[in-house]
């Protein structure tokens, strides 16, 4: 593992355990192995760093969604799939899941709430941007694509925190429930 990328994984755990405002570059360096102008040659400071760690991670789990996003007229089985590509991603990066979502609850004018929130708001567009091809299909849909968007992201991410927290597992049937349950509450 190089330099840059060992920063970057130092980074992620702790920013996870203890939060961005709880970390500085000095221990960040120090755990990397590697010397603070080391850190400022790659990131230049450690909000470059935190947009880096999102950057990577989020790219990844944006493809995922995208993959999963393809609408053919399917809707339970387009929302299945993301929310597969959600817990499955979760699963695997749980440790960069664990601190978004910790971040995306901080106090709104910290660095690291201003960082996280673009990621944030780009994983409710693209959600927005399914419900809106999907009321083409279902005529009650129109107009309630940011409530359905911010309703499913709201409940993965719920699942997720429960799954973090150790108070369930993220298996297939939970996904079938989940999007389940979803359906009937915009179907009626």
């Amino acid at each position: 593992m190089n330099n840059r990328s060992k920063i970057i994984e130092v980074a992620l755990k702790l920013f996870a355990i203890r939060g961005y405002d709880g970390v500085g570059v000095k221990e960040i360096a120090e755990r990397a192995g590697v010397t603070k102008p080391t850190l400022y040659h790659y990131f230049g400071n450690k909000k470059g760093l935190l947009e880096i760690v999102l950057e990577e991670k989020f790219s990844r789990l944006n493809t995922l969604v995208e993959e999963a996003l393809v609408y053919n007229h399917d809707l339970p089985l387009t929302l299945n799939k993301v929310a597969a590509a959600y817990f499955s991603f979760a699963k695997e990066k749980d440790t960069f899941y664990r601190m978004q979502l910790a971040m995306s609850f901080a106090p709104p004018e910290s660095e690291a709430s201003k960082v996280v929130s673009k990621y944030i708001k780009e994983q409710y567009e693209m959600l927005e941007g399914l419900f809106i091809k999907a009321s083409e299909d279902h005529g009650n849909m129109k107009g309630r694509h940011k409530a359905y968007a911010a309703t499913f992201l709201g409940m993965i991410n719920t699942y997720i925190t429960l799954f973090l927290t150790g108070e369930l597992e993220l298996e297939e049937q939970l996904i079938y429930q989940a999007v389940h349950q979803f359906m009937h509450g915009i179907y009626s």
